[in-house]
């Protein structure tokens, strides 16, 4: 079980996670993925975020009214997104966890670069019908690999032109059933090390803290400036956690 000094570092990094979940509506794995990777595994790192994840995207994914939508137009994506996490998480029981986590690092790069540069990906409806189960299925293998529900799938939100309250929904009712694939896998594959369960838990409380905070914080900054300054920080972070494990392969 983590000491107390470890404790401390849990409860920051949720805290600090759920702000960011509450001022942007994603990055909540991410960020705690890409900091927890400096104190912990990756396997451990991905046990521990599940309750925050799972319990925080649950009220973003109710809040919206647009649930039956949502679901009547994205379910062939959110279907291979969570059938596809187990093919990732038997990777993960099977290759070099510094091989993933620079993976991981890889992708906090690839994610930041690509929305500080503003890119933007538009598909057609037509284009929308195979896309979707495509990057659903890549979205799934990833996430059962690296614990990021992000990429590709939060583009692939983004570029099928959801409304603003449909998108922030849409996203919460994905990772919500990632985080839950997620768990399944991890646990079918020996990788989830319930020892840390209980701190996973606890760590819910920061992280619903930083998301009240973080969603206050939105109505008085500037949102804009904000994103800049986190993708940067998760860019340079990315490229530490790259740095760290070819360190270790070497």
């Amino acid at each position: 079980m983590p000491d107390p000094l470890t404790a401390v570092i849990i409860f920051a990094v949720f805290l600090l996670a759920g702000g960011v979940k509450g001022l942007v509506g994603f990055g909540l794995p991410t960020v705690s993925l890409g900091l927890l990777t400096v104190a912990f595994d990756l396997t451990t790192a991905m046990v521990l975020l599940l309750v925050p994840s799972f319990v925080t995207n649950v009220w973003q994914a109710a809040v919206g009214g647009n649930g039956r939508a949502i679901l009547a137009r994205l379910w062939p994506f959110l279907v291979m997104a969570t059938v596809t996490v187990w093919i990732g998480a038997l990777v993960l029981a099977r290759v070099g966890v510094a091989w993933l986590s620079a993976l991981l690092g890889l992708l906090l790069v690839v994610y930041s670069v690509l929305n500080l540069a503003g890119v933007r990906i538009a598909l057609t409806p037509g284009q929308e019908t195979w896309a979707g189960p495509l990057v659903g299925a890549v979205n799934g293998v990833v996430t059962g690999m690296t614990g990021s529900f992000v990429v590709p799938g939060v583009l692939y939100l983004q570029a099928i032109g959801l409304a603003r309250d449909m998108l922030v929904q849409a996203m919460g009712i994905f990772f919500t059933l990632s985080t839950v694939a997620l768990a399944l896998a991890l646990r079918g594959n020996g990788v989830l090390d319930v020892s840390y369960g209980a701190w996973s838990a606890a760590a819910l409380a920061p992280a619903a803290l930083g998301m009240i905070v973080g969603r206050r914080i939105r109505g008085r900054l500037s949102e804009e400036r904000f994103r800049q300054v986190l993708f940067i920080a998760l860019s340079v972070l990315g490229g530490y956690i790259i740095a760290r494990s070819a360190w270790a392969l070497a």
